[in-house]
């Protein structure tokens, strides 16, 4: 890689031609340009003025003549898959392949991929390169990671005939001190250029006007901040600086992440209606990452002296005598105990002001180092908008900022009483005060101030939106004060109180301390540190319609929070303690603010978590809560719940409830649980006894009447899993649990799972599993109670078939020809049901090598399966189906194999009840090494193009009972070989056969003679080309005779083998024979001769 140091150029338009006239040589080695910037400044506003210069070329020179040209703006890094989209938006690339980001995106969901590690598309790679290679191609890169991007990756192809240039750009001001040398070898590696100009080369006026040009390019590559006066971002960028180097020179606790908005709206420089979404929109662009050394020579050598800088900052050794022009923002920090006499002419036209002691002891008294602040110090601070001060002294009864009717943001940390400081004005008791009426922002730290917070002072601040106390008084005093006040309030926090509210002598009642908030505006409530507050007031349920983030952490003697069909989209209950800062807008303490390891002394007593009904809830972090047993997030808008981020160290939970949570697309466990390594048993964060998932709508769910589930009192298991989805991916965050629980443990009382794979609204949650299967009964009078099981009552759906409507008469007991068996209904330990609305079961029946699915737990763990109605044309899992009990199928129209030939392994199936399979050609397919040693019942019904039912490996069948099989007109065998035998097979146990309108069937059993030793009833309808019955060869002595029900026709056409091969007609009853006859084409009534 090439460096080249350019010297030439001393703003924006000069470097942009400098680097064009590069371009323009045309050097086939400098395809790939990496731009530094003057030691890391303005790079990006020189790369858009690039762009800009390109755009509007009427006649380009062929150097400059590209076909396309992309600008990509990645400041603010995402992840791949971010970029990847902006460059297919930049391309304008179809609709179809657009929706294949939407597409991978939701499967990185139900993965648990978070967004930052989600990659490329290969597709979608393959259509950019294809869409690039068309022509000539130049590409503007702002890259916002921490690494040189292999471009190929993302389909930007690698060819002589392109330009790449491209830039780090992590924040709007990045100094670093250290050689270039040191930043491109560890870097860069596919770069071919390095191009940079050194920053000393600059006047103070020439950094301010890229400073300008730099703010320029944010609010133009920001579609909510287009249309914004560029001076107005200039000095949001101007603050922004002052901000960090005050920072730099305090320990003051007013940091930019607690204000940044407040500064920038209460200083007047955004105003309007979108002062707040443009304000957020400007927090995250606005961000600088300097080294101290670098930043404080930045002020001292450029923007100190230039006129054009708007603020100020200085400590004790500012010379007063030096005459300049009028800053609007000002910051000093003194190590002295007064002001300079000539401080009060030098803040007059201010609109910001921060002052701070340097004086700082930890074991000196705070009075004693504070900076004393004369009364009137401020009166003549006509403009002033903003105030801060730490570790100042002043008199609380007469401040110095009391004159200030401009005054919107009032800071106060560690400042104490000071009585006894000089004054230097008298007061005037009519304007006494009156700064509270304009206040919009109150930041009370550690400054013991009761008057200001009394009933008469906050009855005057009608305008205040933003309230903060943090180590005074207790939340209990506070809270009753704002009852029946401060109307527009939308953000109070009221943390690490130094007062008990046992020692807190107020007499209101905490109950209605918010009851007066249910109409106002209240968004933010923060009660971080309030340890002794027992239960949360009543009266916050009551802002509901408006409060969207609440903050309890280190509330240790909380005992339970419900906040029922609240607004709320960001909760935090973290048991380590309080955070060191909060951020300014809605969301949560940034975990390099929170404590980093719990106190084991504490006693954290919350045991109940309800958040039920707050469909906006999306944010949420727990942590440290050894006493939480249960969790309700029901109803909740959570997408990936991931335990790793939002729940730590909540060792205890024991009842998980996620119903109604539309939204839910996985669950991230935090096990250390390599993938699809299945010997492996994760150690799982939690005693999880019960877990119930619903992701149907919750108005379905959540509604007065509706069944819950709760845990089964006849049996006692590790883990009960209740769970109703229609996209059957969400089982990929069930094996983690399911399989912890059940792996080398007693699968009998280790854990229950109901997983239901439906959108209909009729789906119940059962209680508990039984672990018998159902007795298969025949019976078409027994009663059959329920909805469910009406709906699968014994009359054929199939009307107006061969025979309907006929009863034949056995003996004296009228029988329908079409009894059918009920179903398995019964759902035992271990079930999964899969119904109509269900979707995605291709992807997840298939064996997958990164994760968990559905098959999996199908196969190895399920013992009862139900599928109904389900639009999926895939077959079951290929796997082996080691616990499977019974399975119940029908209504399955467009499945061709319902399990496919490597299903295997099935020692303990049991029953196979099947109907209406329109498109299935068998129930088991050939190929596999099954054996169905424990196979009782065969139950097959309305399966027109079924042509066998199950292959057979073994010379018996050792356990089938029944075989009850009718309106299958494909059906030529209901056994065939899976491997080649040519002896017998036995069906030592088969009592009961019944088979009816099977018009093609030729033989139960293809290419081997069947022995039913202990037959007793077969009946036959409409198997007109059935030719061999079952042999009896191997009979007990004294078993009576099978009893036959079967046409006249079909009887006569039967083979026989003899009775020596017991298979001969006088081994069989004498047969009952229908009245009616074959001949389908006579009508009823019609007379034969």
């Amino acid at each position: 890689m090439k460096i080249l140091r350019l010297e030439k150029a001393k703003d924006v338009n000069g470097a942009t031609e400098e680097i064009l006239n590069i371009v323009q040589r045309d050097d086939a080695d400098n395809k790939i340009i990496y731009f530094n910037g003057w030691n890391g400044f303005g790079a990006a506003a020189v790369l858009r003025s690039i762009s800009q210069v390109l755009a509007n070329m009427k006649a380009p020179p062929p150097e400059l003549r590209f076909d396309k040209m992309i600008y990509i703006d990645c400041s603010t890094w995402e992840s791949k898959r971010v970029m990847q989209r902006k460059i297919a938006e930049e391309l304008k690339l179809d609709q179809k392949i657009m929706a294949m980001f939407d597409k991978q995106d939701e499967e990185d969901n139900f993965n648990g991929v978070d967004h930052g590690s989600r990659n490329v598309i290969r597709s979608v790679a393959a259509v950019i390169d294809q869409t690039l290679r068309k022509g000539r191609f130049m590409m503007i890169f702002l890259n916002g990671s921490d690494d040189e991007l292999i471009l190929s990756q993302f389909g930007i192809p690698d060819y002589w005939d392109c330009i790449i240039l491209w830039t780090f750009k992590r924040a709007f001001l990045n100094l670093r001190a250290g050689p270039i040398r040191r930043i491109t070898s560890d870097k860069l590696t596919h770069t071919n250029l390095f191009l940079f100009y050194y920053q000393s080369g600059l006047s103070g006026s020439q950094f301010s006007a890229v400073f300008q040009e730099e703010a320029a390019s944010i609010v133009a590559r920001n579609p909510c901040t287009q249309d914004i006066d560029p001076t107005m971002a200039t000095y949001c960028c101007f603050y922004r600086l002052f901000m960090q180097l005050h920072s730099l020179q305090s320990t003051a606790g007013f940091g930019w992440e607690a204000h940044a908005p407040n500064f920038w709206i209460c200083d007047g420089i955004l105003q309007g209606d979108r002062a707040i979404e443009i304000s957020n929109a400007l927090r995250q662009k606005i961000n600088i990452e300097c080294d101290a050394s670098q930043l404080d020579k930045l002020y001292k050598e450029f923007l100190r002296l230039d006129e054009r800088t708007p603020f100020l900052v200085f400590k004790d050794d500012y010379d007063f005598n030096e005459r300049r022009h009028a800053y609007s923002w000002i910051s000093m920090t003194s190590k002295k105990t007064k002001v300079h006499e000539d401080l009060q002419t030098l803040l007059a036209r201010a609109s910001s002001i921060f002052l701070a002691s340097q004086r700082i002891n930890s074991s000196t008294d705070q009075s004693e180092c504070a900076l004393g602040l004369p009364n009137g110090l401020f009166k003549q601070c006509i403009k002033l908008h903003v105030l801060s001060l730490s570790y100042c002294a002043f008199s609380f009864s007469s401040p110095p900022f009391l004159h200030c009717e401009t005054l919107r943001f009032l800071g106060l940390d560690c400042c104490t009483n000071g009585d006894n400081i000089v004054v230097l004005d008298e007061e005037n008791g009519a304007t006494k005060w009156i700064f509270l009426h304009s206040l919009w922002v109150l930041d009370l730290r550690y400054t013991d101030w009761a008057m200001i917070l009394s009933n008469e002072k906050m009855g005057h601040m009608s305008t205040l939106k933003e309230l903060n106390i943090e180590g005074a008084g207790s939340w209990r005093y506070y809270t009753s004060k704002t009852h029946n006040r401060l109307d527009h309030l939308q953000k109070l926090r009221i943390i690490k109180p130094t007062m008990s509210t046992q020692a807190d002598a107020s007499t209101e009642d905490i109950d209605n301390s918010f009851m007066d908030m249910a109409n106002n505006k209240l968004e933010i409530l923060d009660l971080s540190g309030n340890s002794d507050m027992k239960n949360l007031p009543t009266g916050l349920t009551k802002v509901g319609n408006s409060l969207q983030v609440l903050v309890l952490d280190g509330c240790d003697d909380l005992e339970n929070v419900v906040l029922p069909n609240s607004s709320l989209r960001s909760f935090s209950f973290d048991g380590y303690g309080p955070a060191s800062h909060w951020t300014s807008t809605g969301e949560l303490p940034p975990q390099s603010s929170r404590p980093p390891g719990a106190d084991k002394k504490k006693d954290v007593r919350i045991s109940k978590i309800s958040l039920e009904g707050c469909r906006h809830l999306n944010t949420l972090f727990l942590r440290g809560l050894p006493n939480l047993m249960e969790l309700d997030l029901s109803g909740c808008g959570i997408k990936v719940f991931d335990l790793r981020s939002m729940m730590l160290d909540v060792p205890r939970l024991k009842r998980l409830l996620l119903l109604g949570c539309e939204n839910l697309h996985a669950i991230r466990w935090g096990v250390d649980s390599p993938p699809k390594k299945w010997g492996k048993i994760p150690n799982f964060p939690m005693e999880l006894e019960l877990m119930c998932i619903d992701t149907r709508p919750a108005e379905w769910v959540l509604v007065d009447g509706c069944a819950r589930p709760s845990i089964a009192q006849h049996k006692s298991f590790q883990l009960q899993v209740h769970v109703v989805t229609a996209d059957a991916r969400l089982a990929r965050s069930l094996w983690d649990p399911i399989h912890y629980c059940l792996k080398g443990r007693s699968k009998s009382t280790a854990g229950y799972f109901n997983i239901n794979i439906t959108s209909s609204s009729s789906a119940l949650f059962s209680g508990g599993g039984d672990s018998q299967p159902d007795e298969v009964t025949t019976s078409s009078t027994k009663a059959i109670q329920g909805s469910q099981q009406q709906r699968h009552a014994v009359v054929s759906p199939s009307a107006g078939l061969l025979y309907g409507d006929v009863h034949t008469k056995i003996a004296d007991t009228p029988t329908p020809t079409q009894a059918f068996p009920h179903p398995p209904t019964r759902q035992l330990d271990r079930h999964v049901e899969i119904g109509s609305g269900s979707h995605s079961m291709e992807s997840e029946v298939v064996k997958e090598f990164g994760h968990y699915n559905l098959g999996d737990l199908m196969s190895v763990y399920s013992q009862s399966l139900h599928v109904h109605d389900a639009p999926a044309s895939t077959a079951l899992p290929a796997r082996n189906w080691y616990s499977l009990t019974w399975c119940r199928l029908e209504r399955w129209r467009s499945v061709g194999v319902v399990f496919p030939p490597d299903a295997d392994g099935n020692p303990n199936l049991g029953t196979i009840w099947a109907s209406e399979l329109l498109t299935a050609r068998c129930i088991w397919s050939i190929g596999g090494k099954t054996y169905f040693q424990s196979l009782r019942h065969l139950h097959l019904r309305s399966c027109p193009n079924l042509q066998y039912a199950v292959p057979v490996r073994k010379d018996k069948i050792p356990n089938l009972e029944t075989i009850h099989i009718i309106h299958c007109s494909s059906l030529k065998h209901v056994f065939v070989l899976n491997v080649e035998y040519h002896g017998s097979v036995v069906f030592p146990k088969l009592t009961t056969i019944q088979l009816h309108d099977l018009p093609r069937l030729e033989q139960m059993y293809e290419g081997a003679e069947m022995f039913t030793t202990a037959l007793m009833t077969i009946k036959i309808r409409g198997c007109w080309g059935l030719r061999r019955l079952p042999a009896l060869k191997g009979r007990q002595q004294g078993l009576r005779a099978p009893a036959v029900e079967v046409e006249k026709d079909v009887w006569d056409a039967l083979e026989w083998d003899g009775v020596d091969n017991g298979h001969h007609p006088s081994l069989y009853e004498v047969p009952a024979h229908s009245r009616y006859y074959k001949r389908q084409r006579l009508l009823r009534g019609t007379v034969l001769r």
